[in-house]
């Protein structure tokens, strides 16, 4: 599929695409999409200074949620593998094209498609503000209404960090975010957008698999309008998740899909990083709890008390769209995020004021104990005692751009304990 991003003043009929995306605009005619048309405006209005190599990045990101959007997974050879040239007006096109193939290689990794990059000039650049703000924050966290990302802003506040919190609205987080930011450290100063993608035709559902991209995109971004960033200082850009869910590892051989993301894995954050140390950027991605299960994130919690009050108002669902309880969007209770959220609560051992629309996933029917989901973390389990941690993890870890193996497969051990028991107490069989 060959897509082009770029300005609304660009003249796409230069170029031969099967789809014309609009950044930051309007679309001029009813067959091209669009992308943050009210995002410059925003930025604009918080009177924001960020690196010029940001908003490529930026720029970046959001032709790839548009084709990530766009694109038919159904309508591939395999039915899963996507091909994607793309081609994006940017500030710096010697640079990004120069990159391209790092690009490639963590879109490929991140989305399991084939990316071909192409970089155009005429990026965006927007004309300072005479008297911009520099946010006086010494770093930059995710807070995006999940449990992880509530857990770690907490625990940086206790460390004496001052974190800028970074959301993207989404239903039915950003109340939440809001909340969450209000509570901690006396107040957090956020900055909360949303990209509103408008495509003539996208897939249904649509793929999620790059949906990180963005989220890290406006993280970076954030952190090159700092105060201590334009001082010459590095700024730390907190990426709060357990170990569990960022390797995610295939509970069977059958779960190839969208069901097995890839959002915080080691591997993406090793060759973003390279990106943002090849483009200057001084932005550091960090994930503190790497090696830390769900569980341990929730029990050891610097702040008993905010995390008590907070932790179950929190979303972790990756079906809480499809789920309402007296017109109230609730967890499903039995997806794999889901499993794993309710085996860290009870090993914390507190109160689970969590709504689940299948509460007690005991019950042994299609809905309840048969689901896939929970079918194939018994498998997992079965699989995972009889193979060992190493041999059933496979290729999960078998890339160098990953650091201290042993650390990460003794995690995965203690969090397939912690789901284990979780089930054990749930009686499913």
């Amino acid at each position: 599929m060959k897509i082009t991003c770029a300005l609304s003043d660009f003249e796409f009929n230069n170029l031969a695409s099967d789809l014309e995306v609009v950044l930051y605009g309007r679309p001029n005619r009813p067959e091209q999409g669009s992308i943050a048309a009210t995002l410059k405006h925003e930025i604009s209005q918080k009177k924001l200074l960020p690196a010029p190599k940001a908003w490529d990045l930026l720029t970046i990101a959001l032709s790839v949620i548009s084709a990530d959007s766009a694109g038919y997974r159904t309508r591939s050879p395999d039915g899963w593998t996507r091909d994607f040239e793309l081609t994006m007006s940017v500030v710096d096109q010697k640079f990004w094209n120069e990159n391209a193939a790092l690009l490639q290689q963590l879109l490929a990794f991140l989305t399991t498609d084939r990316w071909s990059l192409k970089f155009i000039e005429g990026g965006i650049l927007p004309k300072p503000d005479k008297a911009p703000v520099l946010p006086k924050e010494d770093c930059v966290v995710l807070l995006s209404g999940g449990l992880d990302s509530l857990i770690g802003t907490i625990d940086l506040v206790v460390d004496g960090k001052k974190p800028l919190a970074v959301s993207q609205r989404v239903t039915p987080d950003t109340k939440k975010q809001a909340l969450f930011a209000r509570a901690i450290g006396g107040g957090l100063r956020t900055f909360q957008v949303n990209h509103n993608i408008k495509l003539p035709e996208k897939e249904r559902p649509q793929s999620q698999r790059a949906r990180s991209i963005i989220f890290l995109a406006y993280g970076v971004f954030i952190a090159t309008t700092l105060s201590r960033y334009h001082s010459g200082a590095r700024v730390p850009l907190y990426v709060c998740e357990n170990g569990f869910i960022s390797i995610n590892p295939p509970l069977t051989g059958s779960r190839i899909g969208s069901l097995s993301t890839r959002t915080t894995h080691p591997v993406v954050f090793s060759l973003l990083q390279k990106i943002l140390n090849n483009s200057g950027l001084n932005v550091d991605i960090v994930n503190p709890y790497q090696f830390k299960t769900k569980g341990e994130m929730l029990n050891e919690c610097k702040n008993p008390n905010l995390r008590d009050s907070l932790a179950y108002k929190s979303t972790s669902c990756g079906r809480i769209l499809s789920n309402k309880i007296a017109g109230e969007y609730v967890h499903c209770g039995r997806c794999v995020p889901c499993l794993v959220r309710r085996a860290a609560f009870h090993k914390w051992k507190g109160v689970d004021k969590t709504k689940y629309y299948y509460n007690d996933i005991g019950i042994q029917d299609e809905k309840h104990a048969g689901f896939d989901d929970v079918r194939s973390m018994l498998i997992a389990i079965a699989e995972w005692e009889e193979q060992g941690t190493q041999r059933w993890l496979g290729a999960s870890l078998s890339s160098a751009l990953i650091k201290d193996k042993q650390k990460i497969s003794s995690m995965i051990e203690r969090g397939m304990v912690e789901i284990k028991t979780l089930l054990k107490a749930q009686n499913v069989k």
